[in-house]
This record gives C-alpha cells, structure tokens and sequence, in this order.
C-alpha cells in the first residue's frame, strides 16, 4: 500500500479576510484549476461559502481528457484558518487536502497539505512517481500563478 503526501506554501499579498473569502467560495475552484483539467463542477446551488458536511461534485479530467467523477465532503472548517476536504468517491483510494492559513507579517500563509493514496496498490506506487506527483505539482504551480495574479504584490 502506497501512502503519500504533497505539501505546498504559499505568500499571498492580501488580508487573511481577503484570502479566507476568496478559498471558503466553491465557485473559485475553477478560477485556480488548470483549464486542460477539464473542471467542471456538478453540485447545484452552491453556497456562497463552504460548511462542515458539505458535499460538492465535479467532473474533472486530468489524463487523456477522460471524464472522471470526483465527490469531495468539506470535513473540517475553522473560520478563517482552515478547511479540509476528502475525497468521497474518485480516483483515489484516499485523498485528505488540508488548505491552511496563517497571517504573516507580509501578508498570509497559505499552506496545502495533500495526503494521499492511489489505487492499485505497487501500480499506483508507480503512477505516483511517473504521473500523480508531477500533475500535483502542475497543478498547484498553476494555482500559484493565479493567486498571484489575482492578489498582486
């Protein structure tokens, strides 16, 4: 069984209010997801704001441009500090993303805290290390860039 964790930082030039109103909103999912994944979200009516329980649905696309479910449950959420999300159903035999932000003397910290396991056992082992690292990496790059763009220095 393969177990694995990503871990990202990033400063954002903003207020913690700012930063908190912009990643507690589900319809900014898209904003930070590469256009090539293919994101679409399925739940209808979103809230303006995520909540404990919350239950979201999308359509993604990351390899090959094949359809994938995925249902994400919004576990965990301390206002202004923290939010979790675990995959329910989708690729993964366990997902766990922990978004985390702190207030820092230039701006907010925002730290992601990816634990995951992908299926197959010593194949997923072997995906990871040829495709689901690097797409992570891909992934949060573009988000970086994005967040960048939209709270400038």
């Amino acid at each position: 069984m393969a177990f694995f964790q990503f871990e990202r930082k990033q400063l954002i030039n903003s207020t913690l209010d700012e930063v908190w109103d912009f990643i507690s909103s589900p319809q900014n999912l898209k904003k930070i997801t590469p256009d090539y994944m293919g994101f679409d979200i399925r739940t209808p009516n979103l809230p303006d704001k995520i909540y404990p329980g919350m239950i979201i649905s999308y359509i993604v696309r990351p390899v090959l441009h094949i359809p994938t479910t995925w249902v994400t449950e919004i576990t965990h959420v301390v206002d202004k500090h923290y939010f979790v999300d675990e995959q329910r159903v989708g690729p993964y035999s366990l997902w766990h993303h922990q978004h985390i932000i702190e207030e820092v003397e230039n701006g907010v910290l925002m730290r992601d805290i990816v634990s995951y396991q992908p299926p197959m056992g010593w194949l997923g082992k072997i995906a990871n290390s040829i495709l689901i690292k690097n797409k992570l990496i891909e992934i949060f790059e573009y988000r970086k860039k994005v967040l960048e763009e939209l709270f400038p220095a």
